[in-house]
């Protein structure tokens, strides 16, 4: 269950509309939802329904046409862009579907990315990422290139990245969509223990019953409307 219910997440009638021309796309339709500090909260629902851009909105990914997002207090809406990523780079760790780690760089320095970014010194960024790594039950593999890495292992190094900063929010993109049973049954159970042990505050979009079963609570969006 969640930790204290201090809401940590708070969207306000959240309205998203595309613009094509002079077309209108709404995608979300006045949606307000509460997220308490340490929940484990999935988004389900077909394919279009608007669960990423709700995620976008509540990650700084993405602005609302109308509505406010609130985030450990701050009304994300009201900073500029600079501050906006500041405040991104500090409070949100992305999970994503197909990993997106860079080729070119090794499972450590691919964790070690969002770190370049603070003032941490070179010390401490090391214990950051070989903290992360160990707890991803990837310890042994920092030197590793994402393709020595199997599908399960790289969504496991992608996760070491997202925690690398300790974030205030954890949000997740289909994190199983790309992988066989077996790995996606551990991805969930890592972001599981996330949760559990380490009191994080997991949004997560997903497809996948199964997935959504180590969520305390499933909402379903539909039409652009939460149920």
């Amino acid at each position: 269950m969640p930790l204290n219910g201090k809401p940590i997440i708070e969207a306000k009638s959240l309205s998203k509309e595309y613009r094509r021309d002079s077309l209108r796309i709404p995608v979300l339709n006045d949606i307000s939802l509460t997220v308490p500090e340490g929940e484990f909260l999935a988004l389900m629902g077909p394919s279009g329904s608007g669960k990423t851009t709700l995620l976008n909105l509540i990650a700084g990914i993405d602005r609302p046409t109308r509505g406010t997002v609130q985030v450990a207090g701050t009304d994300i809406g009201n900073l500029n862009e600079s501050d906006l990523a500041r405040w991104r780079a500090r409070h949100v760790g992305f999970v994503f579907q197909f990993y997106n780690l860079i080729p070119v760089l090794t499972a450590y320095e691919n964790v070690e990315l969002p770190l370049l970014l603070t003032k941490l010194s070179k010390e401490d960024k090391k214990k950051h990422v070989e903290t992360a790594l160990s707890l991803v039950g990837l310890g042994d593999r920092m030197g590793h290139y994402p393709r020595q890495l199997s599908g399960g292992q790289e969504q496991r190094v992608a996760i070491a990245r997202a925690v690398v900063t300790d974030p205030t929010i954890l949000v997740a993109d289909e994190p199983t969509g790309d992988l066989d049973k077996q790995s996606a049954t551990e991805i969930m159970q890592l972001l599981d223990r996330l949760n559990k042990e380490f009191k994080k505050t997991i949004v997560m979009v997903t497809h996948d019953p199964r997935a959504a079963e180590k969520a305390h609570k499933v909402m379903h969006l539909e039409k652009g409307e939460l149920t």
